[in-house]
C-alpha cells in the first residue's frame, strides 16, 4: 500500500484536530488525544506540528484566509436579503472555528500569532460593517448619520465576535455541539438585524427585514 502523501496527513491532522478542538474547546484536547482520535504515533503528529501552538495557528490561519475573503464582499451589500445572507455567513465562518470564540481570552493571552493577527481580524470586521452601512446608506435602504455608522459598526462586530460565547453561558453542554448550528447561527443573525431595523428607511422596509427575520425564526428553547 502506498504511503500517504505528507501534505495530504497534515491536511487529515488539521481537520481532525479541529473537530476536537470545536467540540471539546481547544485546552480540553491533548496532543495525545489528537494521536489516539487519528491512530497515529505522538511521533508522526510533532513531525507534522511541533507543538500545539502549532496546529492552533494552522486552523487560524485557514480562518483568516475564509473570513477575510468574505468580508471583502461587504461592500456589495446592496438590499435586506444581501443584509441577511452575508450577516449569516459570517455567523457561519465563527462557527466553522468556533473553539477559537469560545476560548478567545485564554488563546490571545498564550499565543502571540493570535494576539497580532486577531486584532487584525477584528478591525477588518468592523471596517466590512461600517462598508455595509455606508453601501444600505448609499442605496436608500437605510437613514444614518456618520456617528450612527461608526458606532453601530463596533457594535455588529462586538455581536459577531461574542455571540457564541453567550450561547455558551446558555446551554454549555450543548451549545458547541454540531446539532445546535442552525439555532445558534440563525439566533445570532436575527439579533444582528434587529440592530439594523430602527434605522431601516421606511415601514415597508423594516416589514421586508422583519419578515424575512420571522422567516428564518428559531424557537428559544433547546
Amino acid at each position: 500500500m502506498a504511503k500517504k502523501a505528507p501534505r495530504r496527513t497534515a491536511e487529515r491532522i488539521a481537520q481532525v484536530t479541529l473537530a476536537l478542538f470545536n467540540r471539546f474547546g481547544e485546552p480540553n484536547v491533548s496532543t495525545t488525544l489528537i494521536s489516539a482520535e487519528l491512530g497515529i504515533s505522538p511521533g508522526n503528529l510533532y513531525y507534522h506540528f511541533p507543538s500545539k501552538d502549532a496546529l492552533v495557528n494552522q486552523l487560524f490561519d485557514q480562518y483568516e484566509e475564509a473570513m477575510l475573503s468574505l468580508l471583502d464582499a461587504a461592500p456589495d451589500v446592496r438590499d435586506v436579503e444581501d443584509t441577511w445572507f452575508f450577516l449569516h455567513s459570517l455567523f457561519e465562518q465563527v462557527w466553522n472555528h468556533r473553539f477559537l470564540y469560545r476560548d478567545l481570552n485564554n488563546l490571545l493571552s498564550g499565543n502571540r500569532h493570535l494576539e497580532t493577527h486577531f486584532h487584525a481580524v477584528l478591525e477588518r470586521k468592523t471596517l466590512a460593517f461600517r462598508q455595509m452601512l455606508e453601501s444600505l446608506v448609499a442605496v436608500g435602504l437605510m437613514r444614518m448619520d456618520a456617528d450612527n455608522i461608526e458606532t453601530l459598526s463596533a457594535s455588529l462586530s462586538v455581536m459577531v465576535t461574542y455571540w457564541l460565547s453567550y450561547e455558551y453561558v446558555r446551554n454549555p453542554r450543548q451549545a458547541m455541539e454540531p446539532a445546535s448550528a442552525g439555532l445558534a447561527l440563525t439566533r445570532g443573525a436575527q439579533h444582528v438585524l434587529a440592530l439594523l431595523t430602527p434605522y431601516m428607511a421606511d415601514q415597508q422596509v423594516q416589514q421586508h427585514l422583519q419578515a424575512l427575520t420571522a422567516a428564518y425564526s428559531a424557537p428559544e428553547t433547546r
